[in-house]
């Protein structure tokens, strides 16, 4: 999750367990908007072996329907649209759930699914380097009934909403940008995916284009710190909204 970053360095803000993994959360975004109720990323999902739930360390207390019914006070029914800001599996793995016959179907019944063209071609033809983090029967099933929809790099899903491509952790990643009243809530998704990711050098192991996902940041965090951004950082998982201020030429965050 860190590259480069030296282990002394990063567990002293991520401790480590005696398997070296470090604790994350996948922090989807609900948006109501008039009569849409739209959801930005579903999670890890639930389609998973015990045997994976025990490597990737999976604690999950309750489904994402449970989930969603305490937080948002919305059923899986009710949801009209899906966002994906890509297509890894811990992103789009809630997209499906497995029904009574065992085969993949769409989770969330009456949603709209967008995802970025780009990012769909690339995930149906990804290369050696990402491949493991693309799961068919996170996107495929939902092709198959007629709900996906596929996106341009930038496009405006309701006034005010609009998902803007940038590269680095891949080519085709979106990140959400939600503006009103003068105020902005920006989504960072895998661009920096803990609070812990602030700084520019701190880039993960799993970007195909670290650089330019360098170069992304240094672009956006300084704008969200000189325009008071609300950031909601997907996999950080203590916060999941904060401010990036700045101080003495170095970024941080603080609550909300």
């Amino acid at each position: 999750m860190f590259g480069v970053v030296p282990r002394n360095l990063w567990s002293q803000v991520c401790p480590p367990d005696e398997q070296n993994r470090i604790r994350m959360n996948m922090n989807s975004l609900f948006i109501e908007a008039g009569n849409e109720r739209i959801l930005i990323d579903t999670g890890i999902g639930e389609k998973w072996s015990e045997k994976h739930r025990s490597m990737y360390g999976i604690d999950r207390r309750r489904s994402f329907d449970e989930s969603l019914r305490a937080i948002a006070g919305v059923n899986s029914s009710k949801i009209t649209t899906v966002i994906n800001t890509h297509l890894h599996f811990d992103h789009a793995g809630g997209n499906t759930i497995i029904n009574e016959s065992g085969n993949a179907v769409p989770a969330f019944p009456n949603a709209r699914y967008f995802v970025s063209r780009g990012e769909y071609e690339h995930a149906e033809s990804p290369n050696e380097r990402d491949r493991a983090s693309y799961f068919p029967d996170n996107w495929q099933p939902i092709k198959e009934s007629g709900q996906l929809e596929l996106k341009d790099e930038t496009c405006e899903i309701v006034p005010g909403l609009t998902m803007e491509t940038y590269t680095g952790h891949n080519r085709s990643m979106q990140c959400p940008r939600l503006e009103r009243d003068g105020m902005t809530l920006f989504g960072f998704a895998d661009l920096v995916p803990t609070r812990a990711h602030v700084p520019y050098a701190w880039v993960m192991g799993y970007d195909l284009y670290p650089l330019e996902t360098v170069a992304a940041k240094k672009k956006l965090i300084p704008q969200a710190a000189d325009e008071n951004w609300t950031c909601l950082f997907y996999h950080d998982p203590d916060q999941a909204f904060g401010r990036i201020i700045e101080k003495d030429g170095k970024y941080s965050v603080t609550s909300v």
